[in-house]
């Protein structure tokens, strides 16, 4: 059975959300302080995580209704139907199973067999590279590992290995993506066909964006080796094992993607292979066991002080209620760079949606627009407006309490400007007369998620964290999170141009397309 079917718009905590909303949606944050006990209730303490989610526009009274939205929703039935396997995505009829990949308690045991082959395939293979027990045909030692993939195969492996390159063994990691022919070209120009394996990540290896891009590196590697050495240089992770032999891939080379595994959360088996070579098997078990403690803290934990669902209930609060149409993630780290691109797509492919499980029209705000970048970066670009802009943008701030390096000092620095910004957001500046341009009102809301240190278990619940929020929202606001229909049609459309097959195109489209032929 799938999830429940229930329109939260007409349950009573909703109504009780637009009366709290009225009342004291315009309340200043520091209002809220006056409370007692707000910091015990509005912060979670959890092994190495502190979040401090006090200030938010939200009451001890609002945040019930919100808890009282979760169950009236039957979000705990939900989430064990998730954790168990039901076929929840039912759009594709499939389970959404991306979990399992990092569970050590699998009850079923075919699944269990499942996964434990592709944990081991994955630190056999990385674990050779690493060892130099595998080498490129000419005997030389791997040192660059190219990755060929789009979207979730991308994007997650790609933000891993740099939010974890302290970690690195030295193997250096690259990224091929879009189609971009100049992009692929300067790339190959600084690789060495003897030490370079190839990743293909494609679940169907038909993906074109993939397909062509492998298509162009074969040829460069052939031209510059030879054929025969496909075999010991191009690894595929792909359900279609005839089209990879057909490549030349090894059929030994070939891993595979579950179907109950969506591209988008995927980076958890063996679409994460490259993280695996790259910062080594140990460190990527690690990382998924990190993942793992944050799914029991999410079953597990009452919803009162349960992170992302206490995440997810603050963000239906702010795009329901106050129409905030976009949330802020900022790492004040620079090896999570690329976290919010990855939070982008987890996030927007999976709640855009504006038809419900009951398969009619929405009435409510569903997807929130996800964007961010690094502190201290982003305080010289985009704060301006998040502190004396019209716009309310609930924001995540991410720091770490130690430096990796142990630079006390500079760490000193950037904490400092971490907490200066959360609270110069909530409190402002008030000014008066000739300098009235340099009133700064506050009452911006933030949550703070401070971690001890950027290791990959922390890395791994960090990810897992997100993930489940984005689960919760989804499950709340009854929709389906896990297809992306939308995606489709514009794959479908590119194919139908590439073959010339473009009659049902508007003509604004076929001006431009003309204009690209000419």
């Amino acid at each position: 059975m799938g999830l429940s079917k229930i329109n939260p718009s007409n349950l009573n905590s909703w109504s009780g959300l637009e009366k709290k909303f009225k009342a004291e949606g315009s309340k200043h944050i520091s209002s809220f302080f006056e409370e007692s006990d707000r910091l015990e209730e509005f912060t979670i303490s959890w092994k190495d995580f502190y979040v401090d989610f006090s200030k938010n526009r939200l009451s001890s009274s609002t945040l019930k209704l919100l808890i009282d939205l979760s169950n009236e929703t039957n979000l705990k039935n939900n989430i064990e139907k998730y954790f168990a396997g039901s076929t929840i995505n039912e759009t594709e009829n499939r389970s959404v199973l991306h979990t399992a990949l990092r569970s050590s308690e699998i009850k079923n045991p075919e699944l269990k067999n499942e996964v434990e082959t592709s944990k081991e395939r994955i630190t056999s293979i990385s674990d050779q590279i690493n060892s130099g027990k595998k080498l490129g045909s000419t005997g030389k030692k791997i040192k660059d590992v190219v990755n060929i993939g789009i979207g979730g195969s991308h994007l997650g492996p790609d933000m891993v290995t740099e939010a974890l390159s302290y970690y690195s063994l030295g193997i250096k990691p690259h990224f091929v993506s879009n189609i971009d022919p100049d992009y692929t070209s300067k790339l190959l120009e600084k690789l060495d066909p003897e030490t370079t394996i190839f990743i293909i990540v494609s679940k169907t290896f038909t993906t074109i964006e993939t397909l062509e891009n492998a298509k162009k590196i074969r040829k460069w590697f052939v031209e510059n080796s030879n054929e025969e050495s496909i075999k010991d240089h191009f690894i595929a992770v792909s359900n279609n094992t005839e089209a990879p032999k057909e490549f030349g891939i090894s059929s030994d080379n070939v891993l595979s993607i579950p179907e109950w595994v969506g591209g988008r959360f995927s980076l958890w088996g063996s679409v994460g292979l490259v993280i695996s070579i790259v910062i080594g098997s140990k460190n990527f078990l690690e990382f998924l066991k990190g993942a793992e403690s944050m799914d029991t803290h999410f079953k597990e934990t009452p919803f009162e002080k349960n992170i992302p669902v206490i995440l997810a209930l603050i963000s239906i609060w702010y795009n329901n209620f106050f129409k905030c149409e976009t949330e802020a993630v900022l790492p004040y780290n620079q090896f999570l760079g690329k976290l919010p691109d990855y939070l982008q797509q987890a996030s927007m492919e999976s709640n855009g949606k504006s038809i419900d499980r009951n398969g009619e029209k929405i009435n409510y705000e569903t997807g929130s627009i996800i964007w961010g970048s690094t502190g201290t970066n982003a305080q010289h670009a985009f704060f301006q407006l998040m502190h004396q802009g019209t716009k309310i943008i609930p924001s995540d701030f991410i720091a770490f309490k130690n430096s990796l390096y142990g630079d006390t000092n500079l760490h000193e620095i950037l904490t400092s400007n971490f907490l200066a910004q959360t609270n110069a957001l909530m409190m402002g500046k008030t000014t008066s007369g000739v300098e009235i341009h340099k009133n700064i009102e506050g009452n911006k809301p933030s949550n703070s998620i401070v971690i001890n240190s950027l290791t990959p278990s922390n890395l791994g619940a960090l990810i897992s964290m997100y993930e489940n929020k984005i689960f919760t929202v989804g499950s709340i606001l009854n929709i389906f999170s896990f297809d992306q229909w939308g995606v489709e049609l514009g794959k479908s459309i590119a194919k139908e141009i590439s073959r010339g097959q473009d009659n049902s195109l508007d003509i604004s489209t076929k001006k431009i397309r003309d204009f690209l032929k000419d």
